[in-house]
C-alpha cells in the first residue's frame, strides 16, 4: 500500500507543476514589453506582491523554520527567480517615474522579509526541539496566510468587472482553470498531512477558482467575439500573478 508521505509528495509534484505554469504566464507580455522597448500601461504590482509571497513562503520552508519543506522551496525558490526576471525586464524598459514607486516597493518587501527572518531566528533561539519549529512556523505561517490571502483575494475586482460587462475577456480560461487546479493540489497537500498555514490561503484559491469557471460559463456567451485579443493578453499577466498565492506549498 502506498504510504501518505507518497501521496503528498506526488500531489506536491503535481501543483508544483501547474504552478510553475502560472509563473510562466506571463511570458509573453515581457516578450512584448522587449521587442517595444517600453512597459507601457502594464503594472509591476503583480509581480512584486508575488515577489513578496514567494520570499515568505521560502522563509516558511527552511530547514530551520519548517523542516522538511523541500516542496515548498523548490516552487517558491522557482517563483522568486522568474519575478526578479520579469522585475528586472520592468525596470530595464520603464521610464524614470514608472520606476520610482516599484522600487520604493521592493525595497520595503526585502527590509521587510530580512526583519521577519531576523526577529523570527532571535526571539526563538532559547526555545528547543520541536516547539522551537513550530513557533518559528506559526509567526511565518501567519504572515503566509495574510499575504496569501490578500493576493487571492485580489481578483475580486476581475470578477466584478465580468458581471458588469457580461464579457470575459478580461478573464480568460486557462489561467482561471489553473489556478483553480492549483488550488485544489495544494489543498490536498495541506491536507494530507494537516499544514494549517498552506490549507487556508490554497482552499481560498480553489474557492474563487470555482467562483470564476461559473462565472465564466454564465458570460462566455455574451462575450462580443470581436474582443480585441491585445485586451486579453494584457489582463492575463496581472491575472497569473494574483493567483500565484495557490503555489504556497
Amino acid at each position: 500500500m502506498v504510504n501518505t508521505d507518497t501521496v503528498r509528495s506526488i500531489v506536491g509534484i503535481m501543483g508544483n507543476c501547474i504552478s510553475l505554469g502560472l509563473f510562466l504566464s506571463p511570458v509573453p507580455t515581457f516578450v512584448n514589453i522587449v521587442k517595444k522597448g517600453a512597459v507601457e500601461q502594464y503594472s509591476a504590482i503583480p509581480y512584486l506582491a508575488t515577489l513578496q509571497n514567494c520570499m515568505l513562503w521560502l522563509l516558511y520552508g527552511m530547514p530551520f523554520v519548517h523542516p522538511h519543506s523541500v516542496l515548498v522551496l523548490t516552487i517558491n525558490g522557482a517563483g522568486l527567480v522568474f519575478e526578479a526576471v520579469y522585475l528586472t525586464i520592468y525596470f530595464v524598459y520603464a521610464n524614470g517615474k514608472q520606476r520610482k514607486k516599484p522600487a520604493f516597493v521592493l525595497l520595503v518587501e526585502i527590509v521587510f522579509v530580512a526583519v521577519v527572518a531576523v526577529l523570527v531566528l532571535t526571539l526563538t533561539q532559547n526555545y528547543e526541539g520541536d516547539h522551537k519549529y513550530n513557533i518559528r512556523s506559526l509567526i511565518v505561517g501567519i504572515l503566509c496566510v495574510i499575504f496569501g490571502t490578500f493576493m487571492y483575494a485580489s481578483p475580486l475586482s476581475v470578477m466584478k468587472m465580468v458581471i458588469q460587462t457580461k464579457s470575459v475577456k478580461y478573464m480568460p480560461l486557462p489561467l482561471s482553470l489553473a489556478g483553480f487546479l492549483n488550488g485544489i493540489c495544494w489543498t490536498a497537500y495541506a491536507l494530507i498531512k494537516f499544514d494549517i498555514f498552506i490549507l487556508i490561503p490554497n482552499a481560498m484559491g480553489t474557492l474563487f477558482g470555482v467562483v470564476q469557471l461559473i462565472l465564466y460559463g454564465c458570460y462566455y456567451r455574451t462575450t462580443p467575439k470581436d474582443d480585441d485579443d491585445k485586451e486579453v493578453e494584457m489582463s492575463s499577466a496581472p491575472a497569473a500573478a494574483n493567483r500565484l498565492g495557490g503555489s504556497n506549498a
